[in-house]
């Protein structure tokens, strides 16, 4: 099966280095970014094209959720299998007579960063049991976690992914602000991040929740509202008026 990658951002890399690391044959690489694409193609030997859509069987759109729609009318054949991998949008945001799916990875990438693909959810929709069987093995060649799901439930799953893992690296961000500008090293929250996350593959989440929220220490609430101002001060709050909320406190 002749297979074409769209995109040259932190997706589509990684699928094209999983694929190649996992005996799958990429045929081409494309998109408009000559200089990410160059990169791909030198370091996994895949050809790219910035103006030249190869001839496939399977075109994989690894783009941004705003671009799908438009990358997907380029691609002029008619029996071949197109899949897009946004977590939110449907199979039919594609606009061809092709037949429509969708292939999503449910992890956050990055191009500096290693990861191992066999532990990658993969959630995959499509208009009939053949390319489900078709997208499946593919994935199943990847990663030792694929499954069937619907848009209306791949949209809940983007969510609580954005919870997780986006909403969390704010979280992330604005204390390293807060341990920088008293130039305090963030390396020494690091074991304390690691046991937060680890925590939780042990214990609900609801369960494992700590702080002075949660045991409604409103005198180190106090206190700590007055260290901060501007977004960090407002996110404080929330995040606390949350917690409280949660615990009925």
């Amino acid at each position: 099966m002749q297979t074409v990658i769209i995109g040259s951002g932190n997706v589509a890399y990684h699928l094209a280095k999983a694929s190649i690391q996992n005996g799958i044959s990429i045929d081409q690489i494309f998109g408009r970014n000559e200089k990410e694409l160059q990169k791909i193609s030198s370091e996994l030997n895949i050809s790219y094209s910035t103006e030249n859509l190869q001839d496939a069987d399977l075109y994989i759109i690894c783009v941004s959720d705003n671009s799908i729609e438009d990358v997907s009318k380029i691609i002029a054949k008619k029996d071949c299998l197109v899949a897009h991998t946004s977590g939110s949008l449907p199979k039919e945001i594609l606009i061809g007579e092709y037949r429509k799916s969708s292939f999503y990875p449910l992890q956050t990438f990055s191009k500096t960063k290693n990861l191992d693909y066999k532990k990658i959810p993969f959630f995959i929709e499509t208009e009939n049991e053949e390319d489900q069987r078709i997208l499946t093995d593919l994935a199943s060649k990847i990663s030792d976690n694929v499954m069937e799901s619907t848009h209306e439930k791949r949209k809940y799953i983007h969510l609580t992914a954005v919870f997780a893992c986006n909403f969390v690296n704010h979280l992330f961000a604005r204390a390293k602000e807060i341990s920088d500008a008293q130039e305090i090293p963030f390396d020494y929250f690091l074991p304390l991040i690691n046991e937060t996350v680890q925590k939780i593959s042990e214990i609900e989440p609801k369960s494992a929740q700590t702080g002075p929220a949660v045991r409604n220490d409103k005198r180190i609430l106090e206190l700590h509202e007055q260290l901060l101002k501007d977004e960090s001060l407002e996110i404080y709050k929330t995040m606390n008026h949350s917690i409280k909320k949660m615990y009925e406190l």
